[in-house]
């Protein structure tokens, strides 16, 4: 054992493995010498010139015992014993250090927190082979001795390690929200603006999107193509009469300038009236009348001085099937070249349109075409189109919603309910006017009793002028036919009223033969009758 401090020599003492050899007796450890101002102390300066102050340099740090590795023994530093200063890994044992006398023991150094600031990192230890003891940890020779108080820069803390992720790295991710937080904000409130500059129109011209590439030509069928190959054949006729004008239609009938439209739109120029036709590209003429017929209410108008007329193809109105699609062509209300669409609603739709004469020589029969294509008035006397163009009826009348069936003389509108001349009816008698100024009309030879009010068609006890009902050697006296027969039925269709019997007998021509079915006293029997013709019209 040493003496004066019961050591036994040789042996080290606890926690002090690897030291540096101290002398032995008695010792203190020796306190860093704290440099003094370059000048004497001024009152009134300002640091680091003046009193010391909270910027004094600190006591030493008490760092914590090192963690040993797992499965090694580590001898914990003796009390009172200051931090290791990093060295080299000993290679030797270290001799032996005397401990500090009993009497004079050096309090342990309050603990400080650690601070976090730009300090140089302490190099670390290099790393002991797996095969080599841990030392025990070694307290630095002068902990005071690299500490200059009046060095630039920021605190320095002797044996103090930087802290990373304080509070400069809580400044960084405050940063980095609020950035991230504006950053929303910001696109929130461009994406507003934007909207409402755009919904405004705040900003530069508009440009609206417009479709590209539309075909020219359009299939021969539509309605497109229907129009355009029958509009230059249709011309719109204004006509004015001592008493009365008005607007109707017509078509090109052949090169040679003959025009059908309704007897009701060139009536009121029967008596030196006048009549101009206006055809689809602007030209306007003059129109004479040919011929008309108040009982089929058609009428034929020529024009001359125009060349390279396209008269309409016209079709079989036989063929017609109800649902087929149709155009119709016409100036209603005077408004030129109007086309609308429908289909064909109904065949053989008995109407009577006129009436306006006391003597009802003005009553059209007509065995009429039912179509929901749009008709008013000024689409009279206008062609009713099939899908390939061909003329299948001349559009003659509508149903209004408050009378019956009216002429285009009415300012009635329309409802879907136009009626039209079948076309086979039309050429006959279309022909007749052109080539003998008249039309005929095929006849039974009988006089009907209009009034009668029960279901079917009454022949009437006496004609009008007090003569036979039945016409002698007529079509109907020689079928048999008496006054007072009761005819039901034509064709096997039946028969309502006196005037859909004329509808009927008028759907033909002179010389056609017809299967009428009589009822007589209780009994009903079918009788045949070879149409004649009317002697005047």
């Amino acid at each position: 054992m040493d003496e004066g401090n019961g050591v036994p020599q040789g042996a080290e003492p606890e926690g002090a493995a690897g030291a540096e050899p101290m002398p032995e007796g008695d010792f203190e450890l020796a306190k860093p010498e704290r440099p003094s101002p370059l000048h004497e102390p001024d009152p009134y300066s300002t640091p680091p010139y003046g009193e010391p102050g909270p910027w004094a340099p600190a006591p030493p740090v008490q760092h914590p015992v090192a963690t040993p590795a797992q499965g090694t023994l580590m001898t914990p530093p003796a009390v009172g014993a200051v931090p290791p200063e990093p060295a080299p890994a000993p290679t030797a044992p270290a001799a032996p250090i005397p401990p500090a006398p009993p009497t004079a023991p050096i309090p342990p150094a309050p603990p400080i927190a650690p601070i976090a600031s730009a300090l140089p990192p302490v190099p670390a230890a290099p790393p002991a082979s797996a095969s080599a003891p841990l030392s025990a940890w070694q307290p630095p020779a002068d902990p005071w001795g690299r500490y200059d108080p009046w060095a630039a820069g920021p605190l320095q803390q002797p044996g103090a390690v930087a802290v990373h992720g304080g509070r400069r790295t809580r400044r960084r991710r405050a940063a980095l929200g609020w950035t991230l937080a504006l950053v929303l904000v910001a696109a929130g409130l461009g994406g507003l603006v934007g909207g409402y500059v755009e919904r405004e129109g705040i900003g530069g011209e508009v440009t609206l999107p417009q479709a590209k590439g539309v075909p020219a030509g359009r299939a021969p069928d539509s309605v497109a193509g229907i129009a355009a190959r029958a509009l230059p054949s249709v011309v719109t006729l204004h006509v004015s009469g001592s008493d009365e004008e008005g607007t109707g239609t017509g078509f090109v009938l052949d090169d040679r300038g003959h025009i059908l439209t309704n007897n009701h739109v060139v009536a009121p120029a029967a008596s030196g009236g006048k009549i101009s036709a206006t055809f689809s590209d602007g030209t306007s003429v003059k129109a004479t009348v040919v011929g008309r017929d108040s009982g089929y209410d058609l009428a034929v108008v020529q024009v001359s001085g125009v060349h390279g007329l396209t008269p309409l193809t016209l079709g079989d109105s036989d063929d017609v099937r109800v649902g087929d699609p149709v155009v119709a062509i016409g100036a209603p209300f005077d408004l030129a070249n109007t086309v609308t669409a429908g289909i064909i609603s109904a065949k053989e739709r008995p109407i009577t349109a006129g009436g306006e004469k006391s003597d009802g020589s003005d009553v059209s029969y007509v065995d009429a075409l039912q179509t929901d294509a749009p008709i008013n008035p000024g689409n009279s006397g206008g062609p009713l189109l099939d899908s390939r163009a061909h003329v299948i009826g001349i559009n003659s009348a509508i149903r209004s919603a408050d009378s019956g069936a009216e002429t285009e003389s009415g300012q009635a509108g329309s409802i879907g309910l136009g009626f039209a001349i079948p076309v086979n009816q039309a050429k006959r008698v279309a022909e007749e006017l052109i080539n003998d100024g008249r039309a005929t009309h095929p006849v039974i030879g009988v006089d009907l009793d209009m009034g009668y009010s029960g279901d079917g068609a009454r022949v009437d006890s006496r004609a009008p002028d007090g003569g036979p009902a039945v016409v002698k050697g007529g079509p109907a006296e020689r079928a048999g036919l008496k006054a007072g027969d009761l005819i039901t039925g034509v064709d096997g269709e039946p028969v309502h009223t006196g005037a859909e019997l004329i509808v009927r007998i008028r759907a033909h021509q002179p010389g056609d033969r017809l299967r009428l079915t009589v009822e007589r006293g209780g009994t009903e029997r079918e009788v045949s009758v070879v149409l004649g013709t009317a002697e005047q019209n």
